[in-house]
């Protein structure tokens, strides 16, 4: 990973969420096209069952893992990762065996994303029902510990609240002397969390409902400039070499984009609130290039994750210098 959040010449870097998973041709084919398209992450998501309660044409949810070994086959340069792990619904050391198994079958490609999971009907499914929302972060932030120890020294000896670990030697090495961990998240506490232990950490901009459902609550600016400070204030020295991410629900460029009036009925917001929000990228080329030139001054970030490969391909070349 970079040791400073962005290139000078650059002024974001994008990643890709999402593709076929569960054909390894087209998978092949699709994490080629990401990567000649100028992306430099392809991310897979961690979920259990269907989104919307089974419909056939629904995306199934592939395991976040064996997708990354065939992208990562298929291209030389694309990293790969899920985003993000669901703290929830893994063993910190099962988790750290997979990741330092992936890192090495990918040539020292991942990224890891983490995040506390939210939806309760996942862990009902796995008959490990949800932990209250404080309890979910403070187990969180014993897995990023266990998991930091594991991938960086092989070995961790944690005694906590949730996870009892006693490893020596984790029996598997990553590829990378340090593997990049993304968090996500949007509270108080998950933002001091990544303070600490992320290499990027992603604004979601999302807050939860009833039984986890996400909602917009923390799309306005002002939140984000929020969180911003809080990461800032935490990291101390840490925080110029904290990569800022969004997680963009909503990408459209060219003369037919919707605008942000249109856009307010869909997200329940203001349109003063689309317009300046990261999390909504509809506009222009030249309108886009200015946003997120604006963003990176105002709030840092510097690398967003969309889901639109060639829809959002020629704001990658603006944004890096490619086109004018």
């Amino acid at each position: 990973m970079p040791d400073h959040p962005a290139p000078s010449h650059r002024l974001a870097r994008f990643a890709i969420q999402g593709g076929p998973f569960t054909d390894p041709d087209a998978l092949a084919a699709h994490a080629r096209e990401v990567e000649a398209l100028g992306y430099d992450e392809l991310y897979t998501a961690d979920h259990v069952g269907r989104p919307d309660g089974g419909h056939e044409d629904s995306p199934p949810n592939v395991d976040p893992f064996a997708p990354l070994l065939v992208a990562a086959s298929a291209t030389s340069r694309l990293r790969v990762g899920p985003l993000v792990v669901n703290d929830g619904l893994h063993h910190p050391v099962l988790l750290a065996r997979t990741a330092a198994t992936v890192d090495r079958l990918t040539s020292g490609r991942l990224v890891l994303g983490l995040g506390t999971g939210y939806a309760a009907a996942e862990h009902r499914a796995i008959g490990r029902p949800i932990l209250d929302p404080g309890e979910r972060v403070t187990r969180f932030g014993a897995s990023l510990e266990i998991l930091r120890s594991l991938l960086d020294d092989g070995r961790a000896d944690h005694r906590g609240r949730h996870e009892i670990v006693d490893v020596a030697d984790l029996g598997v090495t990553p590829a990378q002397a340090h593997v990049p961990f993304l968090v996500g998240g949007n509270g108080r506490r998950v933002v001091g969390l990544g303070a600490r232990y992320a290499d990027i950490f992603q604004f979601t901009g999302l807050t939860h409902g009833p039984g986890g459902a996400p909602e917009p609550g923390g799309f306005s600016l002002s939140s984000v400039q929020e969180r911003a400070r809080w990461l800032a204030d935490d990291a101390g020295d840490r925080a110029p070499f904290i990569e800022r991410s969004a997680l963009v629900q909503f990408t459209a460029c060219g003369s037919d984009a919707p605008a942000s009036a249109d856009l307010a009925d869909r997200f329940g917001l203001p349109p003063e609130v689309i317009e300046s929000s990261p999390f909504v990228l509809s506009g222009s080329l030249d309108q886009l290039v200015d946003k997120i030139g604006r963003l990176r001054d105002e709030v840092g970030i510097t690398h967003y994750v969309v889901r639109d490969p060639a829809g959002f391909a020629d704001v990658v070349a603006a944004t890096r210098g490619d086109t004018t």
